[in-house]
């Protein structure tokens, strides 16, 4: 099987623990208005690889990934889950760390097959970094273009699976960077227990040479990045959320 393949990075610290190799497959539903690569939306371009390709990249600097492994991004890697699913469980044969950086947007289980293919992947998936984009539904197709509920499904299903998850959020000013988005995040992410880790980004317009390379106009040009400053004060918002969330919880579990 071959997987059509964006780009490649030989040394990624920010996609999981360690240092990683990290691959970028072409394709996504996805039409987010700060997506930094639009180049990945569409199957074409990039180039056809076998997963004898990429483990074959990975054994050349394998001393560098001791306390690391693969990532799998996009794009949407589950645009191409089986080839996916053959790569994860080719690494778990060498004991190689497998990380999955998805929204979950193509989980969609009342589809026939598809609970299957996902429980295939999950065998052989050590950690899911889920990346939540709005956590209000009509939100979230405005700024996406997809609905928000394949994404908390698949949140709910990795809880049900115990697959640790590392969960993202981006921070954009006007969309997301909102109080009452930020503590609903932190309700929803109380009521699930396999998050290891929250991080928040802030948002950056780093993207916007692409797009003019592309001819393509840019949705958020006039909307400034956000500093780290106000992505502390965001995450603060979402752990408020979780603590108020859970001593409601906690409550419950006591009468």
């Amino acid at each position: 099987m071959l997987g059509h393949v964006h780009s490649i990075e030989s040394f990624g610290t920010v996609d999981g623990p360690g240092v990683r190799l990290v691959i970028f497959l072409q394709g996504c539903p996805m039409r987010c208005l700060y997506c930094h690569n639009p180049d990945t939306w569409g199957m074409e371009g990039g180039v056809e690889m076998s997963v004898e390709d990429i483990l074959t990249q990975y054994e050349k600097n394998h001393a560098f990934y001791a306390k690391g492994g693969i990532t799998v991004t996009g794009g949407e890697p589950l645009m191409q889950i089986s080839f996916v699913t053959e790569l994860f469980e080719a690494a778990k044969t060498r004991s190689i760390h497998t990380c999955l950086d998805t929204s979950g947007i193509t989980f969609h289980p009342e589809k026939p097959g598809i609970l299957k293919q996902f429980d295939r992947l999950m065998e052989a998936t050590d950690l899911v970094l889920l990346d939540i984009k709005n956590i209000d539904p009509d939100a979230h197709v405005k700024l996406t273009g997809q609905k928000l509920d394949p994404v908390l499904a698949f949140a709910q299903y990795l809880d049900e699976k115990s697959v640790p998850v590392w969960l993202r959020h981006v921070i954009v000013p006007g969309i997301t960077y909102k109080e009452d988005l930020l503590y609903q995040l932190g309700q929803f992410i109380a009521t699930l227990h396999n998050i290891r880790s929250i991080d928040v980004l802030p948002y950056h317009d780093m993207g916007k040479t692409k797009y003019k390379n592309l001819g393509i106009s840019y949705p958020l040009e006039k909307v400034a990045p956000l500093g780290q400053e106000e992505a502390l004060a965001a995450r603060k918002v979402i752990l408020r959320g979780i603590r108020d969330k859970q001593v409601v919880l906690q409550g419950l579990s006591r009468q």
